[in-house]
């Protein structure tokens, strides 16, 4: 059984009937799984869940997911549960209503367990999920979820920016990444995957500018070991020019349309 058919499993069994449907979104859906990828689900239910139902998702997935999962090494999984009436009809932010991630294992192995809060990183997820429509169970995610409107999606990318950059010693690939896809959205109003955007970035950035960004890639990609000791002088500056390119492409208009058809890969 592949990991995503045990996690499809664990909800069905977990939520029953309040799930009314489940889909990939992030890496699966745009340009397919690279080495460091987690497996992005997202559930939509009728509901907000319960503590049991809470309590059952979390262990389930603290056993399947991640480096330390209980039964052995796997593939992280972040696992996203929405109601369906909190996000259609759509409004900002959304309230997301279970989220499972690997970066939140201490505290779930503490007995913790996530709780409905507004997240506007909800809008670039749920624009991914439509894009793909990649369903798992249920109706596809374009008859779940109604389209972001793309000046949401823009203030949502931009709101998550000092989240990521308080991870940028702790998570330096995917904080750079990430940054070079926001700067990539912002421009283009084309959500892109990880390794696409950083090749989008490096074609438009200075050549002095180029190593962070390319070693960021290439331990995505499997091509590198994840050892910034040689970059890391370079690390922050390299950040900061990039928080630099975002800020003057959110004072400005799209360089293309950002319809929610053009949000894809």
């Amino acid at each position: 059984m592949s990991q995503t058919d045990a996690v499809v499993r664990l909800v069905r069994a977990v939520l029953g009937d309040n799930a009314v449907g489940a889909c990939l979104h992030g890496s699966a859906v745009l340009g397919g799984l690279r080495p460091h990828s987690d497996v992005d689900v997202l559930v939509v239910v009728r509901r907000s869940l319960g503590r049991d139902e809470r309590r059952a998702l979390v262990d389930g997935l603290l056993a399947r997911s991640g480096a330390r999962a209980y039964e052995g090494p796997a593939r992280p999984v972040e696992l996203l549960v929405v109601v369906a009436d909190r996000v259609r009809p759509w409004r900002y932010p959304p309230v997301c209503d279970f989220l499972y991630g690997e970066w939140l294992r201490d505290g779930y192995e503490r007995g913790e367990l996530p709780a409905p809060e507004p997240s506007p990183d909800l809008a670039p997820l749920l624009t991914m999920a439509r894009a793909g429509d990649a369903p798992l169970f249920g109706p596809p995610p374009t008859e779940l979820l109604d389209p972001v409107p793309p000046a949401d999606l823009r203030d949502a990318i931009v709101a998550g920016i000092p989240g990521l950059m308080a991870d940028l010693d702790g998570d330096t690939r995917n904080v750079l990444l990430t940054l070079a896809r926001i700067w990539s959205t912002l421009e283009t109003g084309r959500i892109r995957a990880k390794d696409e955007a950083a090749d989008w970035a490096l074609a438009r950035l200075p050549a002095g500018r180029r190593p962070v960004l390319a070693h960021a890639r290439a331990v995505y990609a499997g091509d590198a070991e994840e050892d910034w000791a040689p970059l890391l002088p370079a690390v922050r500056p390299h950040a900061a020019y990039l928080l630099e390119r975002i800020r003057e492409a959110g004072d400005g208009p799209h360089r293309e349309a950002a319809a929610d058809g053009g949000l894809g890969h």
